[in-house]
């Protein structure tokens, strides 16, 4: 399932994982804009220690035939609508441009956007391929205790590695693609389109991604 890069937006409420880089754009600097949502109370904080990081439609009756049959009552609403983790849900799919070395930029001002959006900050988790984002290595310094206890809130944003294993999933996963071997980002790719609820944003360079989700197809 190739991701075929596109204008670095986020459409939250347009389905696909395709999308196309527009004419002109520096693919370093890439600008994505998420679907609204209610507005978070407060911007996401600075890394430094004290704060953390961040219808079903009913069908149309046919004629009457033969005797007319008294009208049965509605289901219940919640029996029309899919619960969110059935296994048709799918996550919508989003490849913003980016070098390795502008991949942790690139998922930053992801999130920052997101935030200024209306995305609730412990609606959003980070992963990178390479080395750990510097929030995250900031909070291990103090031990991980304090870090996963930081992730076991849910009310910011967390960073993790491509290893992190214990981090569950969110409505949002951004990863970035930010070194690491081909054995690193091939595996970690399905695994981040699991744990994102609803939007999975990739940042990296479009070809390398391409061809580690078509060898691993």
């Amino acid at each position: 399932m190739p991701l075929i890069p596109e204008e670095p937006q986020i459409h939250e409420s347009v389905p696909g994982s395709r999308v196309a880089p527009a004419a002109g754009r520096s693919a370093s600097t890439p600008r994505p804009v998420p679907a609204p949502g209610p507005r978070p109370a407060s911007p996401r904080p600075a890394p430094p220690r004290g704060g953390t990081a961040g219808s079903a439609r009913p069908g149309r009756p046919g004629p009457a035939r033969g005797p007319a049959v008294p009208p049965q009552p509605r289901p219940p609403r919640e029996a029309e609508v899919a619960p969110a983790d059935s296994a048709d849900a799918a996550a919508q799919i989003q490849l913003i441009p980016a070098p390795v070395e502008g991949a942790l930029d690139a998922a930053d001002e992801a999130v920052d956007l997101l935030l200024d959006s209306g995305r609730a900050p412990g609606e959003v988790l980070v992963l990178t391929t390479g080395e750990q984002h510097p929030w995250a290595a900031h909070e291990l310094s103090f031990g991980e205790a304090s870090y996963w206890a930081q992730h076991d809130a849910g009310d910011d944003v967390f960073y993790a590695a491509h290893d992190a294993e214990r981090a569950q999933g969110r409505p949002v996963v951004v990863v970035a693609v930010n070194g690491g071997s081909d054995e690193v980002v091939a595996a970690l790719l399905p695994l981040a389109m699991r744990r994102a609820g609803a939007l999975l944003i990739v940042c990296g360079d479009p070809q390398r991604i391409n061809g580690l989700l078509g060898a691993s197809a």
